[in-house]
């Protein structure tokens, strides 16, 4: 018997049928070994040498797994294929024994039969500059995560958390509402000519004095401007035709997919998350049993295989014409800093094709598929080829410009149409240099300045990739946790920071200017890839880090009282019924109450009952909203606001969030103690 142990149970099933019976796939649905949860276990006087220990509720999994173990002929650590699995497989690696350089580690960027064998067949020692750049970051987050939090429950309340990521990424939140709030909008004027020749009528955009970009501020500007163009000669420029090229996009990484599941399918982050894995791991498609679609989803490289771009452009050919392939493959440049561990997110096997899973798979997963499949073959196609025309009319010492392009091949855009995509046909008449053309009107435009956009969950895990915070894996986790701390909430899909989450924010800034530099924190990312390369220790890095942390973190505590203002309470519609003024949401150490507005005068105090819980969820059956709701007896559930087309309902609270164990949904329960849990029953995952 040859034993594999895999992470999820998920692609159970999928990596089984490909092995063969001699085979046996066990998942250890994630790591089997960490930190302890109730004591910091990192040894400051040695090295910050880490004590681990095997998670209290897998200890029978352990046991399992160590009774297979005696059996095998052959052993095989097959965690997932990235710095986290290459960790987990250590563990693994240590509880059973192994010797430390045996070939027993394997990994499967793609859950295909040749993958899979090539892959077993070819197994490699554990890689440990992987697993010490994963236990550099391990180390680093305990340390911040395990200092900071009482640090913060403290001076302001609660049971409260940081994170070396986490505490950064909402500063990013934090940040772009204050630049909003700050923001004074400025005055600006567009200015604009319609022309004619012959009676084809056109348009040009002022742009230039003297051959200087022009910028107008205000309405004076425009009516000096307007003394002198109104009355000019409009004279033909420059002209300028052109071929140009459209480049198709590069195929799909880990935030770029993200970013457009979120933004075109209106998926959410916990349904992004859940889909994309299940195509890695593996689908049931009718008539096929389960099969695992797309290649590893946790990458920040463009790269392809050679056998990918070769399938790519044999289906090209065969759907497209040989027009469509440009004959030597697109590359594509992965941008600096990138572990370029994996390939980019693509299909396995390109005969799944849309059109051939249509009604063989989830609507769901068929949608973020599609994105993908047709990513990657538009990736591989042709470049687009237009038209371009730019012509400048000179109005005396004034240039307009109007610009235009047709489509001569579409090429890429075939399959993929770019977001920029302009209308076809350029709508300017033929012209020569130095003839006149007839100025019908002139059209002025008072605008302003707009603030900085919020960002969605899409947007800010772009804003992580550009700023070099945390990586592929961690995106997802993070924006869930601030939500999960109640340090951002959602406004018409937008994030915003809760006066607890600028708190924090600020209370952080203010001591720990270093741990809350955005540059700071890439560039601590930047040396956990040298530790990758065998470039650098990670003991080394930890404590260039602890030296001023430590210094900052004596001095913070230090300081007495309680730093920051607590937020103001929330009103609530409901009235006190010992002196009849409005009561107001609080916050306490057991959670949210109802106290009087008129305290202290008043010390009315009410618990939150059924009523008043106004919290949403997500439904888990069409992704609408769940609210409480009241039977006919009175009775508390939540139910789907899109009753009646949906009937969804629960005793306890769907939430967006999902088991940072498990990935399963997480459910809330309200009552004398709420609580938040997994409905995995084998997980046994709960928050207080």
């Amino acid at each position: 018997m040859k034993l594999v142990f895999i992470e999820g149970p998920g692609k159970q099933e999928s990596i089984k049928k490909y092995l063969g019976p001699e085979y046996v796939v066990f998942a250890t649905k994630g790591h089997v070994r960490d930190l302890p949860a109730n004591s910091f276990a990192i040894d400051l006087d040695n090295n910050y040498e880490p004590t681990y220990e095997i998670i209290p509720n897998k200890k029978t999994t352990v046991d399992q797994l160590k009774k297979l173990a005696q059996k095998a002929d052959a052993i095989y650590l097959a965690s997932d294929p990235d710095r986290e699995g290459e960790a987990i497989a250590w563990h693994l690696a240590t509880i059973l024994g192994l010797d430390k350089d045996a070939k027993v580690r394997t990994a499967f960027n793609e859950i295909s039969k040749k993958v899979v064998n090539a892959s077993i067949n070819d197994p490699q020692p554990i890689n440990y500059d992987l697993v010490n750049a994963q236990q550099g970051r391990r180390v680093l987050d305990r340390i911040m995560g395990y200092k900071l939090s009482p640090l913060l429950s403290k001076k302001i309340h609660g049971k409260l958390s940081a994170g070396r990521v986490q505490s950064v990424t909402l500063k990013l939140v934090v940040d772009r509402e204050k630049a909003i709030k700050n923001f004074v909008p400025e005055e600006y004027w567009n200015i604009s000519a319609e022309l004619n020749k012959g009676g084809e009528k056109f348009k040009a955009d002022l742009v230039q004095y003297k051959d200087k970009k022009l910028e107008v501020k205000n309405k004076e500007q425009v009516d000096e401007i307007l003394k002198v163009i109104e009355p000019a000669e409009y004279k033909v420029g420059l002209v300028k035709r052109q071929v140009s090229y459209s480049k198709p996009p590069a195929p799909y990484i880990t935030s770029s997919l993200q970013q457009d599941a979120l933004s075109k399918l209106k998926m959410t982050l916990s349904g992004y998350t859940k889909t994309a894995q299940s195509l890695y791991e593996g689908v049931m498609i009718k008539g096929e049993g389960k099969t695992a679609l797309v290649t590893y989803i946790r990458t920040d490289s463009t790269r392809v295989s050679t056998d990918a771009q070769f399938m790519a452009r044999d289906y090209i050919m065969e759907h497209f014409g040989k027009e469509y392939h440009p004959g030597k493959f697109n590359e594509f440049a992965t941008k600096q800093g990138a572990q370029d561990a994996h390939e980019a997110i693509r299909p396995i096997n390109l005969k799944y094709t849309p059109e051939y899973l249509k009604d063989k798979i989830d609507e769901q997963f068929l949608k973020l598929y599609t994105l993908i499949f047709n990513r990657f073959v538009a990736s591989q196609m042709s470049w687009a080829q237009y038209d371009s025309l730019t012509v400048d009319i000179l109005a005396n010492d004034y240039k307009f410009r109007s610009t235009g392009k047709a489509l001569i091949f579409d090429g890429f855009t075939k399959l993929l149409k770019p977001q920029d995509e302009e209308k076809n046909g350029i709508n300017i008449p033929a012209l020569a240099e130095g003839e006149v053309v007839v100025k019908n009107k002139i059209k002025t435009e008072q605008k302003f300045t707009k603030p900085p956009v919020r960002f969605t969950s899409a947007t800010l895990t772009h804003e992580m990739e550009v700023q070099g915070i945390g990586r592929p894996s961690t995106y997802a986790a993070t924006i869930t946790t601030l939500f999960n701390r109640e340090y951002v909430k959602t406004e018409k899909n937008y994030i915003v920071p809760t006066d607890l989450g600028i708190q924090v924010t600020e209370y952080l800034e203010e001591y720990f200017k270093q741990a809350m530099d955005i540059k700071f924190t890439a560039d601590m990312e930047k040396e956990l890839d040298d530790v990758e390369l065998g470039k650098a220790k990670w003991q080394e890095i930890v404590d260039k880090f602890y030296t001023d942390f430590s210094k900052q973190l004596d001095y913070a505590s230090q300081q007495s009282g309680i730093i920051l203002q607590k937020s103001t309470p929330e009103p609530s519609d409901i009235k006190c019924d010992k002196c009849g003024a409005m009561m107001v949401y609080r916050e306490g150490k057991f959670g949210r109450f109802l106290a009087c507005s008129n305290f202290p005068r008043c010390k009315n105090t009410k618990n939150l009952n059924e009523n008043e819980i106004k919290e949403t969820g997500i439904c888990p059956k069409c992704g609408g909203v769940v609210s409480a709701k009241h039977s006919k007896r009175g009775k508390l559930f939540f139910g789907c606001n899109n009753y009646p087309k949906c009937d969804y309902i629960s005793w306890d609270l769907p939430l967006n969030r999902v088991c940072p164990k498990c990935g399963k949904n997480l459910f809330k329960k309200f009552g004398n103690k709420p609580s938040v849990y997994c409905q995995n029953k084998d997980c046994k995952y709960v928050e207080s």
